[in-house]
């Protein structure tokens, strides 16, 4: 009599998820994905998410819609993702804040490193230092000593508690010795609302929503905070050549799906990100923005995955000395 061949239970199992995940990578996607935008309609990671959303819709043969979900700095619409089906049809469209500073400053359900899949990267901005259109002075030296000569009385709009504009205002003040009242919304695009209406005084303004309000003159900038002009505002002086050297404040933007998103799936997500980026089309809208993309060998999960956890390992501590706090 023949004996029966059996296999171990494990390559049994093991063969069942692979046939699992090749079936998933081939059928993928099968309706409309969600990309969540943890802020509201408007604001800068809206605007960038919804052009590279439309960059993809033509390798994936599904279209990618945007759905804002704002509040407290992020972290309710990143959490909606962290708790969405692993499949590849709920992604968060992150940022800087929502996917690093949030874990110093709120007691978070989920783990921002071990929660999430990450695709791709995708790029990144600076800041303007900017004010309301009736603040008197006419250079960056001038706004700071205007600045020193009301302490306490101004008000700086941030896009909330923890973000780039909040954590570069505490650094602003430390090396003016300026003083000012924080006053935190749900975003960019509602704090430059206030700021075209004269209600806050001043504001790190983001190019994409900042851009469009220097052009017509209903506010000012003083200065860019990067080392370089931007090509879309080669008028604004950089901070080093302003006056506030090495006062630099950038935001970054990527993709992250459910933990647990089969690897077949990632991949598919990551080539339709990779040829997003490459398309002229975007790589000029986002530049109108003035959004710089990250090189093709930055944009793969695994560049994405350490670049994430730097960025952990370097502001956490300085979030954490400066004793920020969810409002």
């Amino acid at each position: 009599m023949q004996r029966r061949r059996t296999f171990p239970t494990w390559l049994a199992l093991a063969a069942v998820l692979a046939s699992v995940q090749a079936a998933a990578g081939e059928t993928y996607p099968s309706r409309p994905i969600t990309a969540v935008v943890a802020f509201p309609a408007g604001g800068p990671a809206d605007g960038i998410a919804r052009i590279v959303a439309d960059g993809m819709r033509a390798p994936l043969g599904q279209p990618v819609i945007i759905e804002n979900a704002a509040g407290a700095n992020g972290s309710i619409g990143v959490g909606r993702v962290a708790r969405a089906a692993p499949d590849g049809h709920t992604l968060s469209f992150g940022v800087w804040n929502a996917h690093v500073a949030n874990g110093a400053i709120y007691a978070l359900r989920y783990d921002l490193l071990t929660d999430f899949e990450p695709v791709a990267l995708i790029s990144t901005y600076s800041y303007f230092i900017a004010a309301k259109r009736g603040v008197p002075a006419s250079d960056l030296k001038g706004f700071i000593a205007w600045l020193k000569a009301n302490p306490g009385k101004v008000s700086m709009g941030t896009a909330g508690t923890g973000s780039p504009g909040h954590v570069g205002g505490l650094l602003f003040q430390d090396l003016t010795g300026a003083s000012f009242q924080f006053v935190p919304y749900r975003g960019q695009a509602p704090a430059m609302q206030d700021l075209v209406a004269g209600q806050i005084d001043m504001m790190l303004g983001d190019t994409a929503t900042s851009l469009a309000q220097l052009r017509s003159g209903t506010i000012k900038a003083y200065a860019v905070t990067s080392r370089n002009s931007l090509a879309v505002a080669p008028d604004i002086p950089t901070v080093d050549v302003a006056g506030l050297p090495g006062f630099y404040v950038s935001n970054w933007q990527a993709i992250w799906a459910p933990k647990g998103t089969a690897k077949s799936v990632i991949a598919r997500l990551n080539a339709a990100v990779v040829d997003a980026l490459a398309d002229p089309a975007v790589r000029s809208r986002l530049a109108d923005l003035g959004q710089e993309i990250f090189p093709r060998e930055q944009q793969t999960p695994e560049a994405l995955r350490a670049y994430h956890k730097a960025e952990i390992e370097k502001w956490w501590p300085i979030i954490k000395a400066a004793n920020i706090r969810a409002e």
